[in-house]
């Protein structure tokens, strides 16, 4: 089996409907997916707030994971939502998850309920291709586990203060990584995919590259290690990283 990993989509449907077609995945009008022989769409998490259409960015993933063409890992932002939507409790509510909210309130309460039982039912991490790929929004650290793995896994780890660019400062999982096994992340909005360490020791891919700043969109075509950009249609919400001169 071969996967496609897509980045932080963030409600950016425009995009992410652009990147499928250039990754060979045909959808229909009602956001049914028809995939390439052989290949298996894999969200790194966010798939919700901050951009234009979450609610159509929620259609699309559910559709494609119910049908076995998608898997997804859970990211903090779809964490949030589908507790605020279960009526739980959510840590470090943002205006973010108003929006989401807002345009949420618009679908029925049957396509509500069920986006909170997807959201909330998302593994925090996947070990695919026998144990070769793991994929986790925020990382990775194989020194941990349970609870506390499943945590790092979504959120990561903060740092004090904020970057150059006024985004949170985040431990540097990537550093601490020299298994075998490759590891795919998003949650650090960068302006280019990056990838750590080599073939079979400590390799690892950030591809978030900032779609819903104005950067792209990134998808990593595993085991092949290319990478295919959809540039934003427009920066959905600001970022002094993604500011173009």
């Amino acid at each position: 089996m071969r996967f496609d990993c897509v980045g932080d989509v963030h409600g950016c449907l425009p995009e992410l409907l652009v990147l499928l077609a250039r990754l060979g995945y045909a959808v229909d009008a009602e956001l049914r997916l028809t995939p390439p022989a052989g290949r298996t769409l894999v969200f790194v998490g966010d798939l919700v707030d901050r951009g234009p259409d979450t609610p159509g960015v929620l259609k699309l993933a559910m559709r494609t994971v119910a049908a076995g063409q998608a898997l997804a890992v859970r990211g903090n932002h779809d964490e949030r939502l589908g507790l605020a939507l279960s009526g739980g409790y959510v840590r470090k509510p943002t205006p973010n998850l108003n929006l989401s909210l807002e345009q949420l309130a618009a679908e029925t309460p049957t396509f509500r309920r069920r986006a909170a039982a997807f959201l909330t039912a998302l593994p925090p991490r996947l070990l695919l291709d026998e144990g070769r790929l793991l994929v986790a929004h925020a990382g990775d650290r194989f020194d941990l586990s349970g609870s506390e793995r499943d945590e790092y896994n979504v959120h990561g780890r903060d740092l004090d203060g904020q970057d150059a660019f006024g985004h949170i400062r985040r431990e540097d999982w990537a550093a601490l990584h020299a298994g075998p096994t490759v590891i795919v992340s998003g949650h650090t909005p960068l302006r280019q995919a990056t990838r750590r360490g080599q073939l079979g020791v400590g390799e690892s891919w950030n591809i978030d590259t900032g779609c819903v700043y104005g950067g792209a969109l990134t998808a990593l075509r595993y085991p092949e290690r290319e990478l295919v950009h959809v540039a934003a249609g427009r920066a959905y919400t600001s970022s002094r990283l993604f500011q173009r001169v």
